[in-house]
């Protein structure tokens, strides 16, 4: 009975984080549309939720010196890199597209392992990465010569190329696990990654030339006005800290694969939100693309196979195997 209650609770919590995620740009595109670049909309998510992770991070400061490449590689990475990109994306081409390329991270992990690591991937993952491809061939309309502004494109590529880094150093950073030593603390980690992003954001996006005016003001969502302050306490509250603390206790509950499978309906929480809220319509050629991506994502992470010496990414905002999994079931993107 009790299993049974844990289970029924982590699913709760895993589609709680999923739809936490999911609004993150959503609420942040109208900032950026009312005039702050994305990078400072970046800035002001990170920073903020930096600040509400500190007595997190000071928790779990013996991380600093055990984990320091795991702490930068999420940090640079599926902090910084990861949503830097994203946030550009969105601010060029729909939200639903850009995080629909962005789960093509399975098949670049697939493609690290087959090609990097010279590790034999299954049939299975072979069919989910053609199926991810094919779906994203037709999210962005090849035939019609990508209907969509190529530099976003690219940008939501980016931060899928970011979260496969991140992986490929969890990967690294989580093997001595295979030895018995202690894996690290998964919600220290996103609280270093966040401090970590946010002093790399500091140089990178510069907050002192933002127009801060523009927060006591609001921004339009499809026609209704929205206070500016409303969407960013949604963004660092909502869409970071509590979608990352949720994705977290959520892997604890269930296992890393099925919390990584519920976070397979970010993508679709994000299509419909934004469908809703922003007013931003996919066509049928894309809904359809879009499902394509999604089975593909969820058909490589299952069927990535695990390094002898330790766990090996496995999805895109959903799960590495054993302490990553914990990780980055609380989504590193966006």
């Amino acid at each position: 009975m009790h299993a049974s209650q844990g289970r029924s609770a982590g699913l709760g919590l895993a589609l709680a984080s999923a739809f936490a995620f999911g609004g993150s740009g959503v609420a942040a595109k109208p900032l950026i549309e009312a005039g702050l670049d994305p990078l400072h909309v970046v800035w002001l998510r990170v920073a903020g939720a930096a600040l509400v992770m500190l007595p997190v991070a000071w928790r779990h400061r013996a991380l600093v010196r055990s984990r320091p490449v795991l702490l930068l590689g999420f940090g640079l990475l599926a902090v910084a890199g990861v949503q830097a990109c994203y946030f550009a994306a969105i601010s060029r081409i729909p939200v639903g597209v850009a995080l629909l390329v962005e789960y093509l991270a399975p098949a670049l992990v697939l493609g690290w392992v087959r090609f990097v690591q010279r590790r034999p991937v299954t049939r299975a993952a072979a069919v989910g990465v053609v199926l991810a491809v094919g779906g994203l061939a037709c999210v962005v309309e090849v035939w019609s010569g990508l209907s969509f502004d190529v530099i976003g494109l690219l940008l939501a590529l980016g931060a899928a190329c970011c979260q496969v880094g991140y992986f490929v150093l969890s990967d690294q950073g989580s093997g001595e696990a295979a030895g018995g030593a202690e894996p690290p603390h998964p919600v220290g980690v996103i609280a270093y990654g966040l401090l970590i992003g946010a002093a790399v954001l500091t140089v990178v996006a510069r907050p002192w030339g933002m127009d801060w005016s523009l927060l006591g003001g609001s921004a339009g969502m499809n026609g209704t006005e929205v206070p500016a302050w409303v969407l960013l306490a949604w963004i660092v509250l909502l869409a970071t800290v509590i979608a990352y603390v949720t994705g977290v206790i959520s892997v604890r509950l269930l296992s890393p694969a099925v919390a990584g499978v519920v976070a397979c309906l970010e993508a679709v929480i994000a299509t419909v939100l934004a469908w809703v809220l922003l007013g931003e319509h996919l066509a049928a050629p894309q809904l359809i693309g879009g499902s394509l991506v999604l089975i593909g994502a969820f058909i490589a992470q299952s069927s990535t196979p695990k390094a002898p010496s330790g766990p090996v990414a496995s999805g895109p905002g959903g799960d590495l195997a054993g302490t990553t999994g914990e990780l980055s079931a609380g989504r590193a993107a966006t």
